[in-house]
């Protein structure tokens, strides 16, 4: 058993209407879809952890190689504030 800690950025952001939003992506899996958004940071980060375990899932369902990403993207570390991460144990 492994256990992932993806590095998530959670950034202020504007939905299509103009409103405040927060976007939140993973450097390391943003190319197979590890991004998305929220009304406030809360949420953004709830829903990229939403992501990221789907991808994770589908990625160990189908056998393939998780994307590393680039440097310190992807790694075993507490959880901060500041940089927030997202583990999973697979």
């Amino acid at each position: 058993m492994k256990t992932y800690s993806f590095k998530v950025v959670v950034e202020p952001d504007e939905d299509s209407q103009g409103n405040a939003a927060w976007h939140a992506y993973c450097p390391a899996l943003e190319g197979v879809g590890g991004a998305t958004s929220g009304r406030t940071r809360e949420e953004a980060l709830s829903n990229i952890n939403e992501v990221i375990h789907m991808i994770v899932q589908e990625f160990t369902e189908e056998g393939k190689a998780l994307p590393e990403g680039p440097e310190d993207a992807v790694e075993i570390e507490e959880v901060s504030h500041d940089q927030p991460r997202i583990a999973v144990t697979v």
